[in-house]
């Protein structure tokens, strides 16, 4: 579904300094394939999203979707933010409709899709509420609905639920895992959390401090499907213990 190739990416600030991001970065993801990024704060984690999704360019290296050089924004994508960004004076599901609106479709023949999928994500009822009637979480979930509303084969997602209390990114996630089972994308998490990337995903890529590279790729054998009770599981403590090493001895070496 998508390879980067020796991937690079450096930003020029205004005075003209340059700054590496991304440095030599190679990944497959397999469609279907459920995988998280994980590092520090400043390793290039969202820099790494903006580039699969073409709303960025590669410094170095190539990027292909579906066998695609990515050289622009394509329609074939989902873009999930840590804040939800709904429309303030646009209804539940005008904010939903807005994604096909966006992309020149006719938002009436999605009406039935946009309805269904927030009753797939408990919100069946609220279409006519707007953004400051709902709490955090309900709002993510109508910025979740956005993004899969136009079908997109690959779905991106930047600390979706950094912002949220911990019970309610507990629970997101657990609806996002109920999702993806339903739905099948291929999806690319970044988060903070050891946890969150165990739990969701059937790869965890652990990302150096700046300029980010690709410490490892760790393979997530845990069974499907996933509740939070598996946090007790011993083979989960392994993973996030490797994990967590990873992350701190790059920080050691930086």
């Amino acid at each position: 579904m998508i390879r980067l190739d020796h991937v690079a990416k450096t930003y020029r600030t205004r005075r003209g300094d340059l700054v590496p991001a991304l440095e030599d970065v190679s990944l497959d993801v397999g469609e279907n394939e459920f995988v998280s990024v994980v590092g520090t704060s400043g390793c290039g984690k969202s820099t790494l999203l903006k580039l699969v999704a073409g709303l960025t360019p590669a410094t170095r290296g190539s990027i292909h979707v579906r066998d695609q050089i990515v050289r622009e924004p394509f329609t074939d994508v989902g873009f999930v933010f840590q804040q939800p960004v709904l429309l303030p004076w646009r209804s539940v599901l005008d904010n939903v409709l807005f994604s096909v609106e966006m992309l020149g479709l006719e938002p009436r023949h999605y009406r039935k899709p946009a309805l269904d999928l927030l009753e797939l994500t408990g919100l069946g009822g609220f279409e006519t509420k707007y953004p400051r009637e709902l709490s955090g979480g309900m709002q993510q979930r109508v910025a979740i609905c956005r993004a899969l509303l136009p079908d997109p084969g690959l779905l991106l997602m930047d600390e979706p639920f950094g912002a949220l209390d911990a019970m309610t990114r507990e629970e997101m996630g657990l609806e996002l895992l109920r999702i993806w089972e339903e739905r099948r994308k291929t999806i690319i998490f970044v988060t903070h959390s050891i946890p969150e990337a165990i739990l969701l995903a059937d790869r965890v890529v652990v990302m150096t401090p700046r300029p980010g590279r690709i410490a490892r790729v760790l393979g997530i054998d845990l069974p499907r499907p996933r509740t939070m009770d598996l946090e007790f599981v011993p083979r989960f403590k392994a993973y996030s213990d490797d994990v967590r090493n990873l992350i701190f001895s790059g920080r050691k070496r930086s």
